[in-house]
């Protein structure tokens, strides 16, 4: 069925929203799957959504992305969101595009921070969400006490008596299959696609007035530019159609003509004529447009509303590689293509902000957390960049009134009993308020903080180690408040290397009652270069490079075999959190190390009395 042959009133545009590896993915596999989007011989990858390489590894969804389902004679436009909240900016744009929402929860961890996060926004627009309970086949599960969990979270969201009376479904979305009762095992998703179609309204649309569409993603085509995605609010567009480009305010941009428009079917993109008002598309043609600005037709004089997005929380500094060891492994080594890139980075990505740094060669990047700009970071390396990273520090924010404030989270921590009491230990050091504190009688328990986003900064891989890997740590952006927080530094020292050269089995070997050890022998290292973890609390200039001495004189016996313990990994995540002011993250396509800012020991030795002055 081509694009005018469906009516304004047989659209639907929903979003899904959920936590982080609740199955919304998989979901949406099933729907394409279900609905006849692939022919019966056509094989195709699980998670067919994330499409990106990071994405596919670390098994999350970063980018929202559209597909499209045909089903009764009606198109269903699906946004796939992220389910983290360092990736907030997308929800927060495309659930202006949809008039309804499937709200998906575990039916054993019921609703978390991220669920909270996106349902808010979407309540606040008027959607009324379709709730989905998955993963009822967990021998955990507990779907009555989740569902009350839903309805409890509706309310204390200010939801309407309307958005209260939500219908709900429970699901097996790995299975493929959707049922209207708990205890009933569903044929396929058949319930869900019908209550589609009669729970979320048509978009309100009229086909007849002058051609108007919100910019929500924003993309580049190396063929035609900028492609920018949006929901038609009114009219009809066509290819060659003159239109004009207004920013927030309603001030002209440009004026352009429509060189391309491309329609989402399915997991393709399919290269249309015309689109209609109600329909998701992206077009191409304007080449000064941004996202929230309107498309139009030229007659239109005002702009369509856009939604505002929270800001910025983090910041790090980016800069060059000036290490040793530069340009070993990447091509991309400048400054100017740094920033080249991350300019392009933000003019696509509304969640981030570049600003020049304290120094010609460094850019201040500012996102909504960690993981956002890792995930930057860890892309940009891959295109072939070196560079080096500092630590990330939270935006302290100026007041009207003179006064200073900080970001703050809700903490939601789900950790076996046993470890319970020194996680509470560790986030009262860390200037954190326990809100709630939830036993489900099965040996866990789920404790519920509010914490300054400064002091929660490098300890997802220290709470990892307090409860041995079993418990589950998730972080939103609440709000600002009164600063009462102190940047929180690591408490132990570390290895530094004194020499230049490649570290040896017998130095590291004497090197281990001193610390923990990050390298392995044959590693090239450099005057300057972190090695491993002291066992002091503070730093410790070493010689990983030093030989056996050699003589002469033959031993009677055998040498002392020499047996290593193995180093301990550090990813990308963890190095971010790990350093210290004075430090830096060295990024190259094949490796990543840490060292001091200070490459050789004088300087470091200056740069830790101005730090600590």
């Amino acid at each position: 069925m081509c694009a005018a042959q469906i009516k304004p009133e047989n659209i639907r545009n929903i979003a899904i929203i959920a936590h982080v590896d609740h199955g919304k993915t998989t979901l949406v596999d099933a729907l394409l799957h279900q609905s006849g989007s692939f022919a019966s011989h056509q094989k195709v990858d699980e998670r067919i959504m994330d499409s990106g390489d990071i994405e596919k590894e670390r098994g999350i969804t970063i980018l929202a992305k559209n597909t499209s389902i045909e089903y009764k004679q009606h198109r269903i436009n699906i946004v796939d969101t992220p389910g983290h909240a360092d990736f907030g900016s997308e929800v927060e744009r495309v659930l202006g595009m949809v008039d309804g929402a499937v709200l998906l929860v575990d039916a054993a961890e019921g609703p978390m921070p991220q669920t909270k996060f996106v349902l808010g926004k979407a309540l606040r627009l008027g959607l009324k969400p379709i709730v989905v309970i998955n993963k009822i086949d967990r021998g955990d599960a507990r779907p009555e006490e989740v569902v009350n969990e839903v309805f409890d979270l509706f309310d204390s969201l200010g939801a309407t008596e309307d958005q209260l009376d939500f219908p709900v479904l429970y699901a097996v979305g790995r299975d493929g299959w959707v049922s209207e009762k708990a205890d009933v095992k569903g044929d396929d998703c058949k319930p869900l696609m019908d209550l589609v179609l009669t729970h979320v309204p048509a978009p309100v649309s009229d086909a007849k007035a002058p051609f108007s569409m919100l910019a929500t993603l924003m993309e580049k085509d190396e063929y035609v530019g900028r492609m920018i995605t949006g929901r038609i609010y009114t009219g009809t567009v066509k290819v060659g159609q003159t239109i004009k480009v207004l920013d927030r305010d309603g001030k002209l941009v440009e004026n352009t003509k429509i060189s391309k428009i491309v329609a989402f079917r399915g997991v393709s993109r399919t290269a249309i004529d015309e689109a209609v008002a109600g329909d998701i598309v992206s077009i191409a043609g304007a080449s000064d447009v941004f996202v929230s600005h309107t498309v139009c037709d030229p007659s239109v004089q005002t702009a369509l509303e856009a939604l505002a997005i929270d800001p910025p929380t983090l910041a790090m500094s980016f800069g060059i590689n000036n290490s040793p060891l530069v340009g070993k492994d990447g091509s991309k080594l400048t400054s100017r293509e740094i920033g080249d890139r991350l300019e392009k980075e933000a003019e696509i990505n509304v969640g981030l902000r570049v600003e020049e740094g304290s120094t010609p060669e460094t850019f201040r990047v500012m996102g909504r957390g960690e993981l956002q700009l890792a995930v930057l970071i860890e892309t940009m390396r891959r295109e072939g960049f070196e560079l080096s990273v500092g630590r990330p520090e939270v935006i302290i924010r100026e007041e009207a009134d003179g006064t200073r404030s900080e970001p703050y989270e809700e903490v939601v921590i789900d950790v076996d009993d046993d470890y319970a009491g020194v996680v509470m230990e560790k986030m009262g050091l860390r200037r954190a308020e326990m809100t709630d504190m939830v036993a489900d009688h099965h040996g866990k328990q789920r404790l519920i903080f509010e914490a300054p986003s400064r002091g929660m900064i490098g300890y997802r891989s220290e709470f990892l180690m307090d409860t041995r890997g079993t418990g589950v740590l998730t972080r939103i952006f609440k709000h600002y408040g009164a600063v009462r927080s102190q940047p929180v530094g690591r408490r132990q020292g570390v290895l530094v290397s004194m020499e230049n050269g490649k570290s040896t089995a017998f130095a590291l070997w004497n090197l281990e009652e001193r610390g923990i050890i990050f390298i392995n022998p044959g590693q090239e290292v450099y005057d300057g270069m972190i090695i491993g973890e002291s066992a002091r609390n503070e730093d410790m200039e070493v010689n990983p490079v030093k030989g056996k001495k050699l003589s002469n004189v033959r031993a009677s016996g055998k040498d002392d075999a020499i047996s290593l313990t193995p180093p301990r990994e550090i990813t990308l995540e963890t190095a971010l959190t790990y350093i210290e002011d004075d430090e830096l993250v060295e990024i190259t396509p094949e490796h990543i190390r840490l060292r001091k800012k200070g490459l050789d020991s004088h300087t470091r030795k200056r740069l830790k009395r101005a730090i600590a002055s």
